[in-house]
């Protein structure tokens, strides 16, 4: 018997044991196993139970889950970030001035527009545009990150609920963090990091936490209060951000992160958008190696619950539409259940939440109240008696 075949026999016999885990286990960089071996696993990827099988039961042992989990969903599903560029700086584009926040304006603000730079030669970059409360500014707003279509004086009318709260708003296009089009490659970020297989959803992440960067050191932010939200393909940068970068104190993506093992024509019954149909529509937001999961979703080691499991034990709430026609509503709950058992092990069940309501695709006034009701709960500490973990009904959520 050669050393090929030992080695190989004992390869199956772990794998007979903890079947992903044991595969991953054994390989320092885990894209060494070719997805069509990986095992099918029907059920949602335990986020605590650790590469080699052992159980998750204290904080420091889920310090070493989280690098796991990362390093998993970043070989399969997203690519792989650059690390933080270390050189994030803000130029003035329009100084401070008075503006209306509302259509109807009624509700004034105060808004400045900033340049971003940073990465190799600072050759990197997006504007942000930053609104405070109309009145006298003042030092530490809790502030709500709101990925979007635009950085000028009129981002602010969608969230303008938000500033009526005492909530500063920061809002970013996310177009000019990586183009949301086939030539992806060609812009923003991109050029100046050709080492790493990162494509749109990562590198949306990403630019997040420059934002973040930079509002580390801005005097009228409270730092250790950031909330983050998106809706539908932003909400899953959102997700993204929100797991990785432990800084975000809240995460709200709205009308994104159903649970793919639940969703679509080859898990879902054909309700919501699985990886097939995601791989269909494009092949730019999810990383190079999502795209050989088509047709094979039992075979992806992790799933979405897994993003809000890594914020635990963070804020965490998502809001769904009951006929979501991209979003399987039983996926979304499956999401949440899923990720679930982290907050129980920390403690903190009401630091996950959620919040469905009538309706499609998108996101409406609604969505907005529940994520700030939620914030203004449980980030700032404000009188509430709203409840957000509650199951919805089940003929409600086919």
């Amino acid at each position: 018997m050669n050393c090929f075949t030992i080695l190989f026999q004992a390869f199956l016999i772990m794998s007979l044991l903890h079947p992903v885990k044991a595969l991953l286990a054994q390989n320092k960089n885990s894209m060494s196993i070719p997805v069509h071996e990986l095992p099918e696993i029907e059920e949602m990827p335990d986020p605590l139970t650790m590469n080699d099988g052992a159980k998750v039961t204290t904080s420091d042992q889920w310090q070493i889950r989280r690098r796991e989990m990362i390093r998993i969903l970043e070989d399969y599903e997203y690519g792989h970030m650059p690390p933080p560029p270390g050189n994030v700086k803000a130029t003035i584009i329009t100084a401070q001035s008075r503006v209306f926040a509302d259509k109807d304006s009624t509700l004034e603000a105060n808004y400045r527009k900033l340049h971003l730079t940073f990465g190799p030669d600072a050759a990197c970059g997006f504007d942000l545009g930053i609104f405070t409360p109309g009145g006298t500014s003042k030092a530490g707003y809790p502030v709500l990150i709101s990925l979007g279509f635009s950085a000028d004086s009129k981002s602010i009318f969608s969230a303008a609920e938000a500033l009526k709260r005492g909530y500063a708003v920061v809002t970013i296009p996310y177009n000019e963090l990586g183009a949301d089009a086939q030539n992806w490659r060609e812009t923003a970020f991109f050029p100046h990091y050709p080492g790493y297989d990162w494509r749109d959803f990562s590198a949306w992440a990403w630019g997040i936490s420059r934002a973040v960067d930079y509002l580390e050191t801005d005097s009228t932010i409270d730092k250790d209060k950031i909330i983050i939200t998106g809706v539908s393909r932003n909400a899953q940068a959102v997700m993204l951000a929100g797991a990785f970068d432990e800084r975000i104190a809240m995460s709200a993506p709205v009308a994104g992160g159903m649970a793919l093992r639940f969703s679509g024509k080859e898990m879902g019954n054909g309700l919501g958008q699985g990886i097939t149909e995601v791989i269909d529509q494009n092949t730019y937001w999810f990383g190079p190696n999502f795209e050989k999961f088509r047709n094979q979703t039992p075979r992806l080691p992790c799933d979405q619950h897994w993003l809000p499991a890594l914020t635990a034990p963070r804020l965490f709430i998502m809001c769904n539409a009951y006929s979501d026609q991209y979003g399987r509503a039983y996926a979304a709950i499956q999401t949440f259940l899923g990720a679930k058992p982290v907050y129980e092990m920390f403690g903190v069940n009401e630091n996950l939440g959620m919040h469905f309501r009538e309706g499609r695709h998108g996101r409406t006034q609604e969505d907005w109240d529940a994520l700030l009701d939620f914030a203004d709960q449980k980030l700032l500490g404000k009188a509430g008696t709203r409840i957000f973990n509650e199951i919805p009904p089940q003929e409600k959520t086919p």
